[in-house]
């Protein structure tokens, strides 16, 4: 993949874009790691209680000027797009901003917040030129 910096800081910007443009502004500093399934793996356990890798962890920072970190283990982001039969970029794209939008105050945890995080995500995609990571999933 070339340049997942660029990648990443313009998933955070049409995540934060997109919160704006809904009347959600969210400001203040990201830090995005991109980390090895190991080290995500001990993160998913101290924040989590799971022991498996998993592709993106978002952590709410709750002190003003920083909105949090996003955490994603590499390695589970390129086996889920290549199992997706997609590009690596596009699905590390959607998993940042999948991230931003949970330090932004989305949530996922009953079906209309889903709903709405889906729809929140693929507008994201939409600005930055990429698919929609929802088409064709039932």
């Amino acid at each position: 993949m070339r340049d997942p910096e660029r990648i990443v800081r313009e998933a955070a910007a049409a995540a934060l874009s997109e919160c704006a443009a809904r009347g959600q502004p969210a400001q203040g500093q990201i830090v995005v790691l991109l980390a090895d399934d190991r080290a995500l793996k001990r993160l998913n356990h101290d924040h989590r209680g799971k022991t498996k890798p998993t592709n993106v962890l978002s952590f709410p920072a709750g002190v003003p000027g920083v909105l949090g970190d996003v955490a994603l283990g590499f390695g589970t982001v390129r086996r889920e797009a290549r199992a997706a039969n997609r590009r690596v970029a596009d699905h590390l794209a959607h998993l940042v901003a999948h991230g931003v939008l949970h330090l932004a105050g989305h949530d996922h945890i009953h079906a209309g917040e889903a709903r709405r995080m889906e729809q929140a995500e693929a507008r994201v995609m939409r600005r930055l030129g990429r698919p929609n990571p929802w088409r064709g999933l039932t």
